[in-house]
């Protein structure tokens, strides 16, 4: 039976698969890895019309479009506060060899009793810092303004915002790149998330690899 993906093709702001070709054209990337939370892991409610296809996978076949032997490990779990993904996947993600590596955390220690985002900084530090040394191009994220749509988590704007600009001091300390969807939008649309409030909806997932082709297509066009 053929998924149904009839909203997707309509999207206007789906990136479609001749436009992410064309900017990955030059794309010498043959090992990806990801690492972090649920976002990373892929999870997130069906959205009628989107292919069920998170983020991660859906980058992952468009770079195999380019480079059709490439080797993918995705390490991502659900849960995981900034220090667990340092300590669980850090190593694991060093192991395999990556030249490109995609990040995200930090999202669930926003939800801890007491919020240190001078520890989550400290964990993102390490963990693009140290697969930034191994030569491997490093892709970091800023959560999605998730208050555009639901105006009634106005409480979490400043812990939000906060994190995504630890993560940009640390991309920019790192010459990582930043997808940075706070200001997309799109965001101000519920149909982004799925019901628990904390998890992107397929169509998120769509728009999120999406976002995060067209990043790497401006990095190799500047390249």
């Amino acid at each position: 039976m053929t998924e149904d993906a009839s909203a997707e093709a309509t999207d206007p702001y789906r990136l479609p698969d001749a436009e992410a070709d064309q900017l990955l054209a030059t794309a010498p990337w043959k090992r990806y890895v990801v690492v972090g939370d649920s976002l990373a892991e892929g999870l997130g409610e069906a959205t009628p019309g989107y292919a069920n296809l998170p983020w991660a996978d859906r980058t992952r076949d468009a770079l195999t479009r380019r480079q059709p032997g490439l080797a993918y490990l995705n390490v991502g779990l659900r849960d995981l506060i900034a220090s667990e993904v340092r300590e669980r996947q850090l190593d694991r993600a060093l192991e395999f060899g990556p030249d490109l590596a995609a990040v995200v955390c930090g999202g669930n220690d926003l939800l801890r009793p007491t919020v240190d985002l001078d520890a989550v900084e400290a964990d993102l530090d390490a963990i693009v810092g140290g697969l930034r040394a191994t030569g491997a191009t490093v892709v970091t994220f800023c959560l999605m303004n998730i208050i555009s749509a639901i105006p009634e988590l106005a409480a979490l704007s400043d812990n939000m915002q906060g994190l995504n600009e630890r993560v940009r001091l640390v991309s920019d300390r790192h010459g990582a790149l930043v997808v940075d969807m706070w200001s997309h939008p799109a965001c101000a649309e519920k149909s982004m998330y799925s019901s628990d409030l904390l998890h992107s909806s397929m169509r998120g997932h769509a728009l999120l690899a999406s976002e995060t082709i067209r990043r790497l297509g401006r990095h190799l066009a500047s390249d």
